[in-house]
This record gives structure tokens, sequence and C-alpha cells, in this order.
């Protein structure tokens, strides 16, 4: 009966009918509190075309082991949504760049990641997506690490703005592993309908020294590994409980070609801004609005809850999947 359910399945793929969601069983999530990167193990980057028992369509990124199952981390081609799902609900197998190449996913992947953005000797800053297709404004926070608490008026100002107000949180994992309480606070926050949150990948460590020159700092400092950095972010977030995004911020928003190559390997999406409020820089219609809600910055946070009194943020705030054309 199984194996008739794939056959049927992978013929309705090769027919291109518009399929049915997998069982709900068939989700899975880590529940914390989870041995930390322990509890994700044989985490492995992958691009395999999955078809589930029901008929579902996704390509699946990543494969590990979680919970004692093995588990696939899966994209929506088309919406740009991921999820975590159990490999015993799916049949996958090895597909290439260009079978990727024709879907919106891939069509985000290679625009961001040949977007240059300013090209300095030595090293690219705010290269990647940095404008949304939709009208409205694509808020953004990074919460790189910190020793400050989360501000949680920011996120008083964004749920003012209506429910299930959307907001792509870049987090890195050094914060997560030192702000559980604010961390747990804005899943809280998610679950009740206040926030919709989209977690971006913005590395483990968010290497970062005041006194070094951008072309050797950040991710462009020595023994740094990139793909470590934002393979145990991912990893760090499904052991508590979350599924990361294809979104990937560079700290500082400093990078270069074999890092963003490295970003477009691991078929995530590379994010800038081109509203960094706390820079001085204007948002407009489809600005991806950068803030730092980790404390750090509250200049940003000022500006952009006096934005939203104004009416100078644009409205209605977009969901960051909408941003890709």
């Amino acid at each position: 009966m199984l194996c008739s359910l794939r056959l049927l399945a992978a013929l309705a793929v090769l027919a291109g009918l518009t399929l049915p969601a997998p069982a709900a069983d068939c989700a899975f999530r880590s529940k914390p509190p989870a041995a930390g990167l322990a509890a994700v193990a044989d985490y492995r980057p992958a691009l395999k075309a999955c078809v589930s028992t029901g008929g579902a369509r996704a390509f699946a990124i990543r494969t590990m082991t979680a919970g004692g199952e093995a588990v696939a981390l899966l994209a929506d081609p088309e919406a740009l949504t991921t999820r975590l799902e159990r490999l015993s609900c799916w049949t996958c197998r090895d597909a290439g760049e260009d079978e990727l190449a024709a879907t919106r996913m891939g069509r985000a992947i290679a625009a961001s990641a040949e977007a240059p953005g300013i090209v300095h000797r030595g090293f690219l800053e705010n290269a990647g997506l940095v404008r949304g297709a939709r009208p409205g404004a694509f808020v953004t926070g990074d919460l790189c690490p910190s020793k400050r608490p989360l501000d949680r008026g920011f996120f008083a100002a964004l749920e003012a703005t209506g429910p299930r107000a959307p907001v792509a949180l870049s987090i890195s994992g050094l914060w997560l592993t030192r702000h559980a309480a604010d961390f747990r606070w804005l899943t809280e926050r998610r679950d009740a309908g206040a926030l919709d949150i989209v977690w971006v990948n913005h590395t483990f460590t968010h290497p970062y020294r005041r006194e070094r020159p951008d072309a050797s700092n950040y991710l462009l400092s020595a023994r740094v590994d990139p793909e470590r950095e934002i393979l145990d972010t991912e990893r760090l977030l499904i052991a508590d409980g979350e599924t990361p995004s294809l979104f990937f911020r560079f700290p500082g928003l400093v990078s270069s070609d074999p890092l963003m190559a490295t970003v477009r390997k691991f078929h995530l999406v590379t994010l800038g801004a081109d509203a960094w409020l706390a820079i001085g820089q204007k948002p407009g219609p489809g600005s991806i609005v950068l803030v730092h809600p980790n404390g750090n910055e509250p200049e940003g946070l000022r500006r952009f809850a006096a934005g939203v009194a104004r009416g100078t943020i644009a409205r209605p705030l977009e969901p960051l999947t909408d941003a890709p054309q």
C-alpha cells in the first residue's frame, strides 16, 4: 500500500498536479531542553527532490538525525517556506542544480548571489537582496551576540501594527545560547499570534573585532570556518525546537565573492538591507528595514517606532518570504 501511494505521488509530480500537504504526524520538532548541538547529529547539506506519501513536493536541503529519527529540512520551492519532516514520510532522489534553477527558490538564490552590493578592495558591502518585490516594508532585526537583554519595546511597537506582525530575525548562535529566556519569550509571542517570525541565519559566533578593517573582519577574519558558522546556527535552532529559513545575512553586511558562493552552495538567499535605520538610511516602499533589537542599537529602534507612528515605514508590513521575485 505504501509503495502504491508513493508511486501515485510520483506520477502526480510528473504530471504537474497540485498536491496535498503531508500528514501532520510527519512534522518533526525538537522538544527543548535539548542537548544543544549534540541533539542534531549527521547534519549534512543536500539537494534532493522529495515527494511525500500524501503527494506534497519539496526540496530537501539538509538531512540529519534528531530524536533518534532521520529528519530533513524541506523547502517549498515556490512559497520559500521551510519545515522539518521525518524522512520516513518522503521518497527522495538526488536533484540537480538545473532542476532547482527552474523554481522561484532557485531564481531567488541566484539573484541574491549575483547582487554584489558595494564593491571595495578586498570585500563586498551589503551584497544580496536589499529590496523586496512587494510595496510594504520588510522588517528585519539582527540578534548579534550581546550582553544586553532583548529590547522588548521594539516588539511592542511592531505588534501595534496588527496581529501576526511579520518580522525576520537574523539570529546568531551565541545570542541564542546566552539569551534563552528572551528566545523563549519571542517564541511565546509568536505562538500567541502576536508575531510571525522568520529565523534568518546570522552565523554562529558572528566574529567581529572593533579594531580590524572590514577586509579582515567578520567572516573574513583569519581561521573562521564559514561553513561551520552557517550549519551550526541551523543545528542549534533545530535543537531548540525552531525551523531555519532559506535566508542568510552576513555579519556587518560584509562578504566576499567566495563567501557569497558558499551561501549559494548551501541553497540560501543572501539578505542585505536598503534601510539600516541607525545609520540614517530612509525606508521606502519595498525596503528591507534593518534594526538591532539585541540592546546594542537603540537609535535604530527609536527611529523605527517614530516611522511606524508617522507612517514613513511603508505598510502593510510584509513577510520576508514575499521579498524575492
